[in-house]
């Protein structure tokens, strides 16, 4: 039985990545690390069998990428990461929008399957897991960006959505807020049920009583966010929150627009408000918004790199790799004012 890259790194004591880049990109790698691989190439009498490879993947050097909202900076940040690493495999990535809606999303992967694409990244809406399996079945794998697989049987990339709801809430509690509003949906998709699910557990164990109330929106837009902070401040102010945490910055940046535009709330004495993601225009709004960053070029790159390692040895086993969020704390969220 001839060997496979996977023996190779068993062999020379490196993971299948580092086999991967001695082959693709050696200057990524030591030249200890060069040696070793070499050495059990030679040993194993290992054939890179190229020719299988473009077979499996087709006649395409593209990849495929489908987003969940294409005018969310942090996917456009998430391909560009991707696209870094494609470019340096003269590999070209052609990427759609499937906004939110599912027979988009089919759409997408219907045209990618024709195009015998050399692997798929998506960052899905729905559940797509038996789609997936069809690919793999055509030798056309694909990896989850921004999901977490929750059977393991296709590699992903993802944060820890979570932890990153918690924390955000940990965050509002610490600085003096009591009345929490999570801002967010719809709740068919995953990372807005996490950072709910992560909010909650901030509250259940948070020492002083703490309300959280959910305020469902029906996209991740900034329209959607300033609808659902004017449905908030149109009450009586004794029901006002104390604090939002929107489950994405578009959210929080539409629910800020909203606080100011009204004039009567100072943010963040009378209001905080923290977002998800850490976009770019986060930092430039008339409050500067706290959020939770992700390191969206980073989960772009890694992406690519599992993918293309599916497609030179097929027989890898899914991996799960997930990136803690970091707490990005600006005016926004300022210690609330003893009153």
């Amino acid at each position: 039985m001839a060997a496979s890259i996977r023996d190779v790194a068993l062999r020379a004591g490196v993971s299948v990545g580092t086999v991967s880049n001695v082959l693709n990109r050696p200057d990524d790698v030591s030249q200890d690390s060069i040696r070793r691989v070499h050495e059990a190439i030679a040993e194993l009498g290992y054939v890179r069998n190229d020719a299988a490879r473009k077979l499996r993947a087709g006649v395409s050097s593209t990849v495929g990428f489908v987003v969940l909202d294409g005018q969310n900076p942090f996917f456009g940040e998430v391909v560009r990461g991707a696209e870094d690493e494609a470019s340096r495999n003269s590999i070209a990535i052609l990427h759609g929008n499937t906004d939110e809606d599912v027979e988009r999303e089919r759409m997408y992967l219907d045209l990618f399957e024709e195009q015998q694409v050399r692997g798929v990244l998506i960052s899905p809406y729905s559940d797509i897991n038996p789609r997936l399996a069809r690919l793999r079945a055509r030798g056309i794998p694909a990896v989850l960006v921004d999901r977490f697989s929750g059977d393991g049987r296709v590699s992903s990339v993802s944060v820890d959505s979570v932890i990153g709801g918690r924390m955000a809430v940990e965050h509002l509690i610490e600085t003096g807020r009591r009345r929490i509003a999570f801002v967010g949906g719809p709740f068919e998709i995953r990372q807005v049920t996490d950072r709910l699910a992560g909010a909650r557990v901030a509250v259940d164990d948070s020492p002083e009583p703490v309300e959280i109330e959910v305020v469902a929106t029906s996209a991740l837009t900034v329209a959607e966010g300033a609808a659902a902070g004017a449905r908030l401040i149109a009450r009586p102010r004794a029901d006002w929150p104390d604090a939002v945490f929107a489950a994405n910055d578009l959210l929080a940046l539409g629910v800020l627009q909203s606080l100011i535009v009204d004039g009567r709330i100072l943010v963040p004495d009378e209001i905080a408000v923290i977002g998800f993601d850490d976009i770019a225009f986060a930092a430039a709004a008339a409050v500067p918004l706290s959020s939770m960053r992700q390191p969206s070029r980073m989960i772009g790159r890694t992406a690519l790199r599992i993918l293309l390692e599916e497609t030179d040895d097929p027989g890898l086993i899914p991996r799960q790799t997930v990136f803690l969020p970091e707490l990005v704390v600006r005016e926004s969220t300022r210690a609330a004012q003893r009153r």
